[in-house]
């Protein structure tokens, strides 16, 4: 089903209450691991930093990888010396598993992190969780791959990252600029349903988390930055790209199958100005012709380099039925992925089947077109061939996305009706099933993608509703998902 259906489980996004000021706003996590030599200088200057210029309360905790060297003690004793700092000791390396844990804990609306080594300038700091404060993004990253950043470094780390980076793009399609800056925020909202999703624990938690918040349609904000490489990093640069790239596997075979259940991180309807109502068209009509008419204009392009291929060889109608076949498959899928926003696999089959039926009209347009031609002429030209068949697939192309909308993805998302109450009773809310999610969304047939450690988030905004996604929308006592604002009558 269309995911813009979906009541999505994030609230809207809001600006901090202005009250706030003097509690922990922001919880800025420093991962060590034997750091003993820098830790005390990082955590010095960076609470000097935000004494000076952060404008509300804030925290320093210094999330403790397994430190075999003296600095649980250096951090026992800055925790003494600032009420500010705090230590968080892990018994197992690894600094995705580090953030999982010390984020999945923390009451700070906005958390962060940085390298213990201070390589980025503290000045964009305030920039970089500006965004989440205000309610405009929901994670924000700093980037030394920007045209205004300022970094210095090596030959071979540069080459590395922008290498690491061009990957991403290639593979994953991803979009932010640089995934391995160590200087990044995210909401607390966001962290609490986003993070069960995250399975790595090492390097590549950064670029997993960020990977799916932008599939999932979350907003991403970029801080150009000022960085000066650390040469005394003790990073395993061989390790750490293998380990990167297998991520990198494993996230985009996730998200090729559909098991990715990305649907939890949807905005309420009406929260993105692109939701907006427009009188006398239906629901998310604009956005599917445009999605439509983006994968049939690729779809011709695959469709007539199919026929020039296997015209080679066989005669126009062989090559005719063989390209528009393949075509079809190809563009019934990238529609129902892209245009209808069904995911997972559940309906997939019968999906493709309708399809097929689809193309057998696009097929008995286009091979009439060509008998026709054939029968007025007896050796036509390749390229009046190619004009009579765009021709009838322009005409095949309407017909297709009719039937799409109509029948082969149409919107199902009617109310339920339910019995009509006693009179002076409120009448109930429909029973949130499986069944009821699968319509809804597309997503509940296949197992979920488990999170690496289990996640128990704190207490969630005074000004927000809490969502239990366990319990049925019919209880009076739990607010609806999209109840985020007293007052709101949306």
């Amino acid at each position: 089903m269309r995911s813009d259906s979906s009541p999505g489980t994030l609230p809207a996004r809001e600006h901090l209450p202005a009250d706030a000021a003097g509690t922990p706003v922001l919880d800025v996590v420093i991962p060590v691991y034997n750091e003993e030599k820098d830790l005390e200088p990082c955590v010095l200057r960076l609470h000097e930093h935000l004494t000076r210029t952060f404008p509300y309360g804030f925290r320093i905790t210094v999330a403790d990888n397994a430190s075999t060297d003296t600095t649980p003690l250096v951090a026992a004793r800055l925790a003494a010396a600032l009420p500010e700092v705090s230590v968080h000791r892990l018994e197992q390396k690894g600094r995705g598993r580090a953030l999982r844990t010390v984020w999945s804990t923390s009451d700070a609306p906005v958390l962060a992190y940085m390298d213990v080594d201070l390589s980025t300038d503290l000045n964009a700091l305030l920039p970089l969780v500006a965004p989440l404060i205000s309610g405009h993004s929901d994670l924000a990253i700093g980037s030394r791959l920007s045209r205004t950043s300022r970094v210095v470094r090596g030959p071979k780390r540069e080459f590395i990252s922008r290498g690491y980076n061009l990957i991403l793009r290639g593979s994953l399609q991803a979009r932010f600029s640089d995934a391995q800056c160590g200087f990044k925020a995210i909401r607390r909202d966001v962290a609490q349903v986003l993070l069960p999703l995250v399975q790595d624990t090492g390097w590549f938690f950064d670029t997993e988390m960020l990977v799916l918040a932008e599939r999932a349609g979350l907003r991403i904000h970029e801080v150009p930055v000022d960085w000066v490489d650390d040469p005394d990093s003790t990073v395993h640069i061989v390790r750490t790209a293998t380990d990167d790239l297998k991520g990198v596997w494993r996230v985009g075979r996730a998200l090729a199958t559909g098991s990715l259940p990305l649907d939890r991180l949807a905005r309420p309807f009406g929260d993105d100005p692109r939701d907006r109502e427009i009188s006398d068209v239906p629901g998310g009509l604009a956005r599917q012709l445009v999605g439509f008419c983006v994968v049939g204009g690729l779809s011709t392009l695959f469709y007539l380099l199919l026929y020039s291929v296997f015209r080679q060889f066989s005669g126009s109608q062989v090559a005719n039925a063989l390209a528009l076949l393949l075509s079809a498959l190809a563009n019934t899928a990238a529609n129902r992925r892209l245009t209808f926003g069904v995911r997972g696999r559940g309906g997939a089959v019968r999906h493709q089947a309708q399809g097929l039926v689809v193309f057998a009209i696009g097929l008995a347009l286009t091979s009439g077109s060509l008998a026709a031609l054939s029968a007025a002429t007896a050796h036509p030209a390749h390229s009046t061939e190619l004009a009579v068949l765009i021709a009838a697939n322009l005409a095949a192309t309407v017909l297709r996305f009719l039937l799409f909308r109509a029948w082969v993805f149409p919107d199902r998302t009617e109310p339920v009706r339910q019995p009509t109450p006693p009179a002076g009773q409120p009448a109930p809310f429909a029973p949130f099933t499986p069944a009821a999610q699968h319509a809804r969304t597309g997503y509940g047939t296949e197992p979920p993608y488990a999170p690496q450690a289990p996640y128990a988030p704190q207490t969630a905004y005074a000004s927000q509703a809490t969502y239990d996604p366990h319990t049925p929308y019919d209880d009076p006592t739990v607010p609806h998902p999209t109840t985020t604002r007293p007052g709101d009558t949306r």
